[in-house]
């Protein structure tokens, strides 16, 4: 895969590989990237003109992502960030995913291919990239326009995943499986546990949901937006009023591996990077793809489609930024090994 696909390429002349600390910005804005609880479950590594890109295991939810299927939508989410950073640089990006055999935990290898200068489509998915945040507050009852819609379906068509808007009928079945499946996990054991591990503030601490970021109470509980305040009761949150009829989508791809799961990732960012250009809010509602029996529900297997996330879609208020690792915690030296 090369081409950030956002209008024609214009080529200019072949350069050398970017240097190491226009890569460095580049890695510097893939780890703006979503990821499940924030847990940011990537590492990268610089050396001549490539960035690789490990999936970071120790940071995998066991309870909610026992298979490490959401950890690899986050780092793929990551690995399209990266490769939008790097044609935002003016060079044309080379994918190549699971790359060696032998490292099971490198799932991406992107290299800066020739130059071409970044187009007008490029500058403003990038300009997106630090204003894209999960919003957890109602949104208006202002319906999404269809040309939004069909941009963000196109946004998914890109990256080889189909993003689909469920009708008044298969969104009152959506959010019902959402609120079961959410009762189901906060019934799991081990759950609260891990909800904890993320979520409890700590001294400088860069990962996690803080308390900002965790958004009010569902005065009427119509939306299963996962309720990080669950174990933070000294929190003063307001109650508010969502929309009743929320905008839900669908993003599914084509095969369920590990592969797609990735696919999926980058999918899922370039979709939420063109809602945020085009000034819409979203709040991803992973809970009912974390319950095998409930995802099987939302799943077509006969038409080749499987649900990878749920997506809330609006407009908002904006959002609040959750805190990023800095740069030493996640990027590797050239001759280090992924888990030193």
């Amino acid at each position: 895969m090369t081409e950030i696909s956002t209008g024609p390429d214009r080529p200019v002349n072949a350069n050398p590989h970017p240097s190491g600390s226009v890569l460095t910005d580049c890695v510097a804005a893939a780890i703006h990237a979503p990821s499940l609880h924030n847990s940011q479950p990537w590492r990268f590594r610089i050396r001549d003109g490539v960035v690789d890109v490990y999936a970071d295991h120790s940071r995998q939810l066991e309870v909610l992502d026992p298979l490490g299927r959401e950890l690899l939508i986050s780092v793929g989410a990551a690995v399209f960030t990266l490769r939008l950073a790097i044609r935002r640089e003016g060079h044309l990006p080379e994918l190549r995913t699971f790359p060696d055999e032998a490292e099971p935990d490198l799932v991406a290898r992107v290299t800066a291919g020739r130059r071409a200068e970044p187009t007008p489509g490029v500058e403003a998915l990038a300009a997106a990239i630090a204003h894209r945040h999960t919003n957890r507050w109602p949104f208006t009852r202002s319906v999404v326009p269809a040309d939004a819609i069909e941009q963000l379906a196109e946004a998914a068509r890109f990256e080889a995943a189909t993003l689909t808007v469920a009708g008044a009928a298969s969104r009152t079945a959506i959010l019902g499986l959402a609120e079961a499946a959410d009762r189901r996990l906060r019934a799991q054991g081990g759950y609260r546990a891990e909800l904890t591990r993320w979520t409890l503030p700590g001294t400088g601490r860069r990962d996690g949901v803080p308390p900002s970021a965790i958004g009010p109470w569902s005065a009427m509980e119509t939306l299963p937006i996962r309720d990080f305040g669950l174990l933070q009761p000294h929190l003063q949150r307001s109650v508010e009023r969502f929309e009743p009829y929320p905008t839900i989508m669908i993003l599914a791809t084509a095969g369920d591996s590990p592969r797609h799961w990735l696919q999926a990732g980058q999918a899922l960012q370039r979709v939420l990077l063109t809602a945020t250009r085009l000034h819409l809010a979203t709040t991803p509602i992973s809970q009912p793809v974390e319950i095998p029996d409930v995802r099987e529900a939302l799943t077509n297997t006969r038409e080749g489609s499987w649900a990878q996330m749920i997506l809330r879609v609006g407009y908002g208020p904006p959002a609040t930024a959750t805190p990023r690792r800095p740069l030493a915690e996640v990027l590797l030296s050239p001759a280090s090994e992924p888990g030193e």
